[in-house]
């Protein structure tokens, strides 16, 4: 394994503290610690391709780096916000290249906000992951369960990294002091930067940074809290109580959003918000809250949802916000139903473990004389010419298949009626058969 070369003395703060060796990562002892699942995959000698989940700031980059350094490949990465095809493209020539020199070499690929490329973008990753050409990390604060295509999810291990702890800031406050990067800090300012940081190693670094700069303009050989909150103002007192982890406050507005509080709903948003949190990301959650939660006991939630996500993207903050709290409200207070959401996994869950049925003749597309010569599509009785617009006692399942009953409407809101039809079209098809 090659020395990591030190980083410049003029570097960022970030930079110049980033680890050089799996011994000098803070944190993330529960997959790097001896004998833990990560730790044993950099010393098998055999890189392997993994999707590293976690928040900002907790050393997703740092770890795809150290296992480039570990296995002596070349380090590629992308980041998917500025990215495409074409730097995937570039990648790729260049892992070939590497691989095919005078002195061959593996190359780690690593893109950041893996979540952000779409399905043909992940899909372009995937004979190259398979022919062994490079090892693929990717990085995502997103669940890759929901971001990550299938294909791509199965063939990379998923290691789930966590907000840095109160105790492994503080250790990165030592490792500047140590450097010499800031000056000596009153304990009380410490507490009160370590609760900003929120477990984000790379907020702390740069708010260190950037009071070290203002320090050194002034002339100050320690860094009070009273200066501290004179510099920094309004983004330090937002986080006087500290403490609330980013995961915790949106399963708390979730779970207020599901039990139609719309004042806890609505604290819950403001407090993301004046907390950090990404609008766009809160509005992603309300189109998720609008399907799981509600559904079809009151489709226009979903089409509000969308509605102001697209008011946001218009306005921007801090006027496209109103949109937000628009629907948050409106998301609270309607009619809750979980029978899509339960159907769907229902679904899924029975498509997993059966076999491919074959589709019924009569059910089959008959483009051809050949296909209408074997009978496709031989008995299809056209719904619309039926009386009602429906042809009771007709069968859409594969043969042999029982009615599974996935979709099982509550007797709230717009699925009242909707249990009550589909009650009524049960009765005629069993007044048929």
């Amino acid at each position: 394994m090659k020395p990591v070369p030190a980083p410049s003395p003029h570097a960022p703060l970030a930079e110049r503290l980033r680890p050089r060796t799996l011994a000098e990562v803070i944190g993330q002892q529960h997959m790097l610690g001896e004998g833990m699942a990560l730790r044993l995959a950099f010393e098998s000698g055999q890189p392997h391709s993994c999707i590293l989940w976690g928040p900002p700031g907790v050393g997703k980059t740092t770890i795809a780096r150290l296992m480039a350094d570990a296995f002596d490949a070349q380090f590629l990465t992308i980041s998917a916000v500025l990215g495409g095809v074409k730097d995937i493209r570039e990648a790729v020539e260049r892992a070939d290249a590497a691989r095919t020199g005078l002195s061959p070499q593996r190359t780690i690929l690593f893109v950041d906000e893996v979540h952000r490329f779409n399905k043909s973008q992940q899909d372009a990753f995937l004979p190259h992951v398979e022919s062994g050409l490079f090892t693929f990390i990717g990085a995502t604060t997103e669940n890759p369960s929901f971001e990550v295509n299938s294909a791509l999810l199965s063939r990379a291990a998923v290691y789930v990294l966590q907000p840095l702890s109160e105790d492994d800031l503080k250790r990165i406050v030592t490792k500047a002091q140590a450097i010499d990067a800031v000056p000596a800090i009153e304990s009380a300012a410490i507490d009160r930067l370590i609760a900003y940081a929120d477990g984000d190693a790379r907020r702390l670094l740069n708010t260190l940074e950037t009071l070290s700069v203002a320090a050194g303009s002034e002339k100050l050989t320690e860094i009070t809290d009273v200066w501290l909150l004179k510099v920094l103002g309004e983004r330090m007192r937002r986080y006087d109580k500290g403490g609330e982890q980013f995961y915790d406050t949106i399963s708390a507005l979730h779970k207020s959003v599901r039990g139609s509080d719309p004042d806890a709903a609505l604290y819950w948003f403001v407090r993301m918000l004046d907390g950090g949190a990404d609008p766009r990301y809160m509005a992603r959650r309300f189109i998720r809250m609008a399907s799981e939660d509600i559904g079809l006991a009151d489709p226009r939630a979903l089409r509000l949802a969308l509605d102001a996500a697209d008011v946001y993207e218009r306005l921007g903050s801090p006027e496209g916000e109103l949109a937000l709290a628009e629907c948050v409200i409106y998301l609270a207070v309607a009619p809750k139903s979980n029978a899509v959401y339960k159907a769907f996994n229902e679904a899924k869950a029975f498509v997993k473990k059966d076999g491919t049925r074959p589709v019924p003749m009569h059910l089959r597309n008959a483009p051809t004389k050949l296909m209408k010569a074997l009978d496709y599509g031989k008995g299809y009785r056209y719904a619309h010419d039926e009386e009602d617009g429906f042809a009771a006692g007709e069968r859409y399942l594969p043969d042999g298949m029982a009615q599974p009953g996935f979709y099982r409407p509550v007797e709230r809101g717009l699925e009242l009626r909707i249990a009550d039809k589909l009650r009524e079209l049960k009765k005629r098809n069993d007044q048929k058969n």
